[in-house]
């Protein structure tokens, strides 16, 4: 198939710091580069993609430090997407809702992942005017505010089984928290299980502008604790040593978490993880097997002397049956089948049936008459 993968303009793909759908886009693409397909990748022209990049600006908006704003940016790219939607069988937008009035006369053309949380009153109101695109949900808890709309699969994130190294052992006795400093994710609450555990905290944490308040006013004094050292923001390559290292993440969260990549880069190290039954935890985290799902902090810190009873092998096949990246993959791929086969009905059927009979032409006329025909009408599909 021709698929535009059309991401958002924050952060490069992937990202150099934090970022996840930005990286989950990174993935998607290459693996379907791999399986064959072409692949166009709209993003920030700072990104590094195995499919034909088109910048749409030069730097991810987040490290730009020129005056920038999101809207004009993504508008901007938008219609560069729709100059060239034509050239494509399916036009892929990881952006929620930005798109949704520019590509309404081609819907069943697209394919929209929905990256994040649903239960915003103001989304209501915007899918009451666009009600027919075609969606995927990244986790099943993620649909529950808006199971009315038109959601064709739901396909849980993957990543590549190299991207992480596998830690048969934690090496370095501590727990781990990576992520944000925010309200919703709950650093004070792993720093409450690690002090009443006995064990250090590590926590490897962005924060984000509109959360330097609250850092400053509720997390920075907990940071003072004996056995809790604040690393900050890192990058990719950091990831394998800070996790596989780790007696366990701690998950703390409070929110309705649409799907929590940090859950799956534990696993595929090894390392177990003590998620709050949140959002879309239950669907990633089976409890006793690949980590504990709690209710409490007195339950976490139950759970965290359990932790050396869980098995790190396999914790790390579980990653891979369920959350590498050929899984997820496979599962757009059927998602595209899946809207392509709907679309137009009668009138689509029919356009495939002559370019099935154009195709079989081509391809039993002789040599030097096939060589003849333009590449475009030699695709298959």
């Amino acid at each position: 198939m021709r698929i535009a993968q059309i991401a958002p303009l924050y952060e490069s793909v992937p990202p150099k710091l934090y970022g996840g759908t930005e990286r989950v886009v990174a993935h998607l693409s290459d693996a379907l580069v791999r399986r064959g397909h072409e692949v166009v990748l709209f993003a920030s022209g700072d990104s590094r993609t195995d499919a034909r990049l088109v910048a749409c600006r030069k730097t991810a908006l987040r490290l730009d430090e020129h005056l920038s704003w999101d809207i004009p940016a993504h508008l901007s790219m938008l219609a560069e997407v729709r100059k060239h939607a034509a050239s494509f069988d399916i036009l892929h937008f990881h952006l929620d809702c930005f798109h949704l009035p520019l590509f309404a006369d081609m819907v069943d053309r697209t394919l929209t992942t929905v990256h994040g949380r649903q239960d915003i009153a103001d989304l209501r109101s915007l899918h009451r005017h666009f009600p027919g695109y075609p969606l995927v949900s990244i986790s099943s808890s993620q649909r529950q505010p808006l199971p009315h709309l038109r959601w064709v699969r739901t396909i849980h994130h993957g990543y590549p089984k190299s991207q992480y190294a596998f830690s048969p052992e934690a090496k370095g006795g501590y727990l781990a928290f990576l992520g944000r400093i925010a309200p919703e994710k709950g650093v004070d609450r792993a720093i409450a299980i690690a002090h009443q555990a006995g064990l250090p905290l590590r926590i490897a944490a962005k924060i984000d502008v509109a959360d330097r308040d609250y850092c400053d006013v509720h997390i920075a004094p907990l940071l003072n604790a004996p056995g809790i050292e604040f690393i900050g923001e890192i990058a990719e390559a950091q990831k394998s040593e800070f996790l596989g290292n780790a007696l366990g993440l701690l998950f703390p969260i409070s929110w309705p978490e649409p799907f929590g990549l940090v859950m799956i880069e534990a696993m595929a190290c090894g390392t177990p993880v003590i998620a709050f039954n949140c959002g879309s935890v239950p669907e990633v985290i089976r409890d006793g097997i690949n980590g504990f799902v709690v209710e409490t902090v007195e339950e976490a810190c139950k759970a965290v002397m359990a932790l050396k009873t869980l098995d790190r092998a396999g914790i790390r096949a579980d990653f891979e049956n369920r959350f590498s990246v050929e899984v997820m993959a496979q599962g757009y791929e059927v998602a595209y089948r899946s809207v392509l086969g709907l679309a137009d009905g009668v009138n689509r059927l029919r356009e495939r049936q002559v370019s099935t009979a154009s195709r079989a032409a081509v391809h039993s006329a002789p040599k030097e008459t096939r060589d003849k025909v333009p590449p475009a009408a030699r695709v298959t599909g």
